[in-house]
């Protein structure tokens, strides 16, 4: 039996993890300023990727004594950067609780080959943070962009820490308050949450930070393209502009474009407003519905971003099967694209939900979600 399709669709299908939906105000003829064959060392150049630093800065209330830097291979270099350089000096507790945290999790045990106490909880939970010590240097991810888990806040760093805190904060930054006083690393991509191009990463270190780097030299040798310091000095030309490696000027154009669109509906806590009111389109739709749940069960540690929901109906014998059935059918229709989980997480279903979707099309889309269910329920009974 053909089950009705929703009458409504949503405008903009796009709501992939990662690159994410560009802002609704995105033309590609709004790039048109970007000097574009050009040295990126030239003035021109040098004057955008400074004004990326600063716009970042503005929209995301980071202090003035924090340094800013445009780093390559977007938040993974970011991240990799930041543990190769700081690692090594204190006592290190891994954190993790989906595949990213996991992964930096194997960088520090089996590639820098620290003594690391590793705190790990399944996907759907994250570990308990007052067991983490932060007078160690402490390395998380504080949104899981393939669990749906969050910190839902910095209560459990202490303000007189001893260690180091090393946040890859991809999947919060524009999105979530992060709290600057408690994080001395914290990395993003532009990819994530504004949209923007892959490859370019963030990297943003506070005065700690930058006085460990300073002070303290890794038994490791550090490829150039991972070299924060020379000379014992913070190679202050990075986060002023001068890149370590060549970025592209048309992802800055469209960085800068993101951060502008940013600013008009109302910085931060506008971007917090969006992404909570798309999640709230989904909580709604979950809750009228028995046969689907959030992957998190605990709403305090629910991300508003990426959000993940797993089938819960007793007929599906297969759950990765039927999930991807139901991905497979909603991508044919063109309502839908890139919405299932993650490899390595549970099988389900993980829309973005972050500031530049519209929540009209994420409410257009819950109706489908229902629709696909029944189709693929209804195929079961048949094969049965």
């Amino acid at each position: 039996m053909a089950m009705q399709k929703p009458a409504t669709r949503p405008a903009n299908p796009r709501f992939s993890s990662g690159p994410c939906a560009k802002p609704p105000v995105f033309e590609l003829s709004k790039l048109a300023d970007a000097p574009l064959g050009r040295s990126h060392r030239a003035a021109v150049g040098k004057a955008k990727l400074k004004a990326a630093i600063e716009s970042t800065r503005k929209v995301l209330g980071i202090p003035a004594d924090y340094k800013i830097g445009i780093v390559p291979a977007s938040d993974t270099g970011a991240m990799e950067m930041a543990m190769w350089n700081l690692l090594g000096a204190r006592k290190v507790e891994m954190l993790a609780w989906e595949s990213f945290g996991a992964g930096w999790v194997t960088d520090v045990v089996k590639q820098l080959k620290l003594d690391a106490e590793v705190k790990e909880a399944p996907y759907g939970q994250i570990v308990d943070l007052n067991s983490v010590d932060t007078d160690h240097d402490v390395v998380f991810t504080w949104n899981g962009t393939t669990s749906g888990a969050r910190v839902p806040n910095g209560d459990w760093i202490k303000s007189d820490r001893a260690g180091l805190t090393i946040c890859d904060a991809t999947s919060a930054a524009f999105a979530q308050r992060l709290p600057w006083d408690k994080l001395d690393v914290t990395t993003f991509s532009w990819q994530k949450v504004l949209g923007g191009e892959a490859a370019h990463g963030m990297i943003i270190l506070s005065p700690r930070a930058v006085e460990r780097l300073e002070s303290y030299t890794p038994a490791w040798p550090l490829p150039k393209i991972f070299r924060l310091t020379k000379g014992g000095k913070l190679i202050d030309g990075i986060f002023e502009g001068a890149t370590i490696n060549t970025p592209s000027m048309l992802a800055v154009e469209d960085y800068l474009l993101a951060l502008d669109w940013a600013r008009d509906v109302g910085g931060l806590e506008g971007l917090r407003e969006r992404a909570y009111a798309n999640l709230a389109a989904v909580q709604t739709f979950v809750a009228e519905n028995d046969w689907i749940a959030f992957l998190v069960d605990q709403p305090e540690y629910r991300s508003n971003t990426s959000v993940c929901l797993k089938f819960t109906d007793e007929r599906i014998t297969d759950g990765a099967a039927f999930a991807k059935a139901v991905v497979k059918r909603l991508d044919a229709e063109g309502v839908a694209y890139d919405i299932g989980a993650y490899r390595d997480a549970p099988p389900g279903l993980r829309i973005w939900c972050g500031g530049t979707v519209e929540t009209s099309d994420v409410s257009a889309l819950m109706p489908w979600i229902k629709w696909a269910f029944e189709a693929e329920i209804a195929e079961l009974a048949e094969t049965a």
